[in-house]
């Protein structure tokens, strides 16, 4: 489980909060795909899939690049991260 690391996030849009694994060695981009995904599948359909959407810090809510990996972030084991 050295390659995955567990985040808290916040759908501010669903009203709720989720534990989720993410994997590091992918583009921060590509795990907002992901999340997108799996929250509108999860909703039945009611969480809308946007491509404006991003990942902020929720600690200084400063947005993470999406061309970065996940391991070049500041998103550690325990991060709370919030999707807009």
């Amino acid at each position: 489980m050295n390659n995955k690391i567990l985040i808290k996030l916040l759908v501010l849009e669903m009203d709720e909060t989720y534990d989720i694994f993410i994997p590091i060695n992918v583009r921060v981009g590509t795990v907002l795909n992901l999340i997108n995904r799996i929250l509108y599948d999860i909703s039945d359909g009611i969480y809308e899939i946007k491509n404006n959407r991003n990942l902020y810090n929720i600690v200084d809510a400063n947005p993470y690049p999406l061309n970065k990996l996940v391991r070049e972030t500041n998103i550690r084991n325990g991060s709370s991260v919030i999707i807009i």
